[in-house]
């Protein structure tokens, strides 16, 4: 994992995802690309429309010349801005030992553009909410949604507050994405050396499918080294691996996701969804 692709939009979310992406980057050598999108409604005034049949000609070409000087700053506006919030990521990368940096603007939708970097990019970082998180604190950001249904890169999402990584959760069911997010987990150099946890949600206490799968990954761990905290405690998932972070002071969940139901997914709102939004510490997702 040699190159994390970082987007931001200068918020308060994408302030701790610098120190999260600082973090990454030095424990794995890796290259920073730091992506800003202008988003291309705001610079858009109402209408730039035909208006000579209501206001007349003359009124009509005057107000259409004030339109688009007023889109003109508003680009302009947006550009100093994106400068400004690139050059504070740079700064803040550069504090945490990174070396190799690219700063990226463009206009348009985020959604659309962080394609074309993705296909470079062997991680994704983004904070779980963006510019409006003081209006929703309890939904996840629309792109941050997005992005991470779209992806087929591993995602970090990143909480409000930045906390030292020093023990990890891996929640663990057995799926092919958790199975990934193992094999990543115990092969990275960024995680060596660290306390990890595993933990399996069971349907019951004595669910010996999941007391199956638990043993699998401690096996795989134990192999590289780690000396792992095993549990399979019986509940619902997102409930479950939430209070276990809370109770064991964890600094970062990794699973996998999306990895259940469709039908579930479409009709509750997937564990994945339920997780990011309820979990206080940064999730690293795979597919």
């Amino acid at each position: 994992m040699k190159h994390i692709l970082l987007c931001t939009d200068g918020s308060r979310f994408a302030q701790s995802s610098y120190r999260y992406a600082g973090w990454l980057a030095s424990r794995l050598e890796a290259e920073v690309d730091v992506l800003f999108v202008s988003d291309i409604r705001s610079q858009k005034v109402a209408s730039t429309g035909n208006y000579s049949g209501a206001i007349g000609l003359g009124a009509s070409r005057e107000l259409l010349d004030k339109l688009v000087e007023l889109e003109h700053e508003k680009a302009r506006i947006n550009h100093e801005k994106a400068q400004l919030v690139l050059q504070d990521a740079e700064a803040q990368l550069r504090a945490a030992g990174v070396t190799a940096i690219d700063l990226i603007h463009e206009t348009g939708f985020l959604v659309d553009i962080f394609h074309r970097f993705e296909a470079t990019a062997d991680l994704i970082i983004l904070g779980k909410r963006g510019e409006a998180a003081e209006f929703a604190s309890d939904h996840l950001g629309a792109n941050m949604e997005r992005i991470a249904r779209a992806s087929h890169k591993p995602c970090l999402i990143t909480c409000r507050h930045y906390k030292p990584i020093e023990r990890l959760l891996l929640a663990y069911d057995g799926g092919k994405s958790c199975q990934k997010m193992l094999h990543f987990l115990v092969a990275s150099p960024a995680f060596q050396g660290l306390d990890l946890h595993i933990v399996t949600a069971g349907k019951k206490a004595d669910d010996e499918t999941a007391k199956a799968h638990l043993k699998v990954a401690a096996m795989e761990a134990e192999s590289a080294g780690f000396r792992p905290t095993c549990q399979m405690i019986p509940g619902a998932a997102e409930k479950v691996i939430t209070q276990y972070i809370q109770a064991h002071d964890i600094s970062l969940l990794l699973m996998g996701a999306y990895g259940h139901s469709r039908i579930r997914h479409l009709v509750l709102g997937s564990t994945t969804i339920q997780l990011l939004r309820s979990s206080p510490v940064p999730v690293l997702l795979f597919r």
